[in-house]
């Protein structure tokens, strides 16, 4: 029997979720806009939150994936009325991921400098990036963790609780970042860029603490790992070692334009930093109708509801769309103020005014891209994202990043490559779609 979802059963993990998921860029974008507007080095302190914003969020990505592999299981499991099968494996998932977190933690500290002037960074942004990094990585495994379980809340169509994390956190780095950069007279000296880094730390340790609260008083699942290993184990790894190919394809692409943008000079990384971050927190307000997808998708596939399945997909496109169109008019309206948020430097705001309009005009597509990527997390098709975004790395945006290079485009070589890439993802995913569930849903 096909299960009709409404609009309203779609708006309310939605919204939640999209609140939720804005609590990352919300944290580098405070980082950014407060740092950037540091007196004396405001530059090269926005270059180095940029760089080093880049090279956690690369790491955050890559072993983050687990947080999809989990929902993706738990949500079909509830579909097909098995929940109480799958309640110790979210621990012993959670164990391992940040067992690894630790040990890539302590594999970079020592080679914190080497990392950087990869990326190009040299002099006082170096310097910079050093200082920085020493403190946020050690938020790594706590923001891991975090979502982690904010997976296993979506997994069981709840995204009311994390957004409670997400918010909680996003308002405590607000006011612990006014409060270490620039100090409190008698109380708390200015650290400038250090308190931005401790901010960032103190909110996600925060986050964490309230995660693990929440998942022990309002649920049955134990964060206590179990032996012996769940028989899921060995699928839930395969999805997360195929997402973790994929998220390394994806920061490539990020990777390699932070480094022609540091390249190009550091006004060129500073007016990057502001686009990638509103390009980041567009695709995060997106995200929420994504996460939807992802909840009810799985849901949907373990109830083996196909036509109920392509009726989610037909919705969940038409809202998210619907947010796309929105946030482009809203970045044309604010096109030059949105910068001035992040920097008063002249020559960033007219390097970033020169290319923002190519971010602006590229969120259509990023929506059709991000909102099949949720679905196809929540029905498991890990294996086909992977292939999606190593094609779409290697075929399209590293090949026109360099022709725009080798051509002297500038930031308007990176973006347009960054445009390209998403039109693949999105192409991609909306054929697989179709080909797949498009037969099931009309044998249904």
């Amino acid at each position: 029997m096909s299960t009709s979802v409404p609009y309203n059963t779609i708006h309310r993990l939605a919204i939640p979720a999209t609140l939720a998921g804005l609590a990352e860029p919300v944290l580098s974008i405070t980082d950014t806009a407060i740092v950037g507007n540091i007196p004396g080095d405001g530059l090269e302190s926005l270059a180095a939150v940029g760089i080093v914003g880049s090279f956690l969020s690369m790491l955050i990505w890559v072993l983050g994936q687990t947080r999809s592999a989990i929902s993706a299981i738990i949500s079909q499991y509830l579909g097909a009325g098995r929940l109480a099968e799958v309640r110790n494996l979210p621990a012993q998932a959670i164990f391992f991921n940040i067992c690894l977190s630790l040990l890539i933690l302590f594999s970079t500290v020592f080679v914190v400098k080497e990392i950087f002037t990869l990326f190009n960074a040299s002099g006082k942004i170096l310097a910079y990036c050093i200082s920085y990094y020493g403190i946020r990585v050690w938020g790594f495994p706590l923001t891991l963790f975090t979502f982690a379980v904010m997976g296993i809340f979506r997994g069981l169509q709840n995204t009311f609780h994390p957004m409670l994390i997400a918010l909680i956190g996003a308002l405590a780095n607000i006011g612990l970042d006014f409060a270490f950069v620039y100090g409190i007279s008698g109380l708390i000296p200015p650290m400038h860029l250090e308190g931005a880094a401790w901010a960032s730390l103190l909110s996600q340790g925060i986050m964490a603490g309230i995660a693990a609260a929440l998942l022990i008083r309002k649920t049955e699942i134990s964060l206590i790992p179990n032996f012996p290993l769940h028989p899921e184990l060995g699928r839930l790894a395969l999805m997360s070692l195929n997402l973790f190919v994929r998220a390394v394809a994806l920061n490539v692409a990020l990777v390699l334009a932070v480094r022609e943008a540091t390249a190009l000079g550091p006004r060129y990384i500073g007016a990057h930093t502001i686009a990638i971050n509103l390009w980041l927190f567009a695709a995060f307000f997106i995200d929420g109708y994504a996460a939807a997808g992802n909840s009810i998708g799985g849901r949907l596939l373990g109830a083996k509801d196909y036509r109920g399945l392509w009726t989610l997909a037909r919705k969940v496109v038409a809202c998210g769309g619907s947010v796309s169109l929105v946030l482009m008019g809203l970045g044309f309206l604010l096109y030059m103020p949105l910068g001035r948020l992040f920097s008063q430097d002249p020559g960033v705001l007219q390097a970033f005014g020169a290319i923002f309009f190519i971010v602006i005009l590229g969120l259509p597509m990023n929506s059709v891209a991000f909102l099949f990527d949720g679905i196809f997390k929540g029905l498991g098709e890990m294996k086909y994202l992977r292939n999606v975004l190593l094609s779409a790395t290697f075929l399209g945006f590293v090949p026109l990043l360099y022709l725009g290079k080798y051509l002297g485009w500038g930031l308007y070589g990176i973006w347009i490559a960054f445009t390209m890439w998403m039109c693949i993802r999105g192409a991609a995913l909306v054929w697989k779609f179709r080909h797949k569930f498009l037969p099931l849903m009309q044998k249904a």
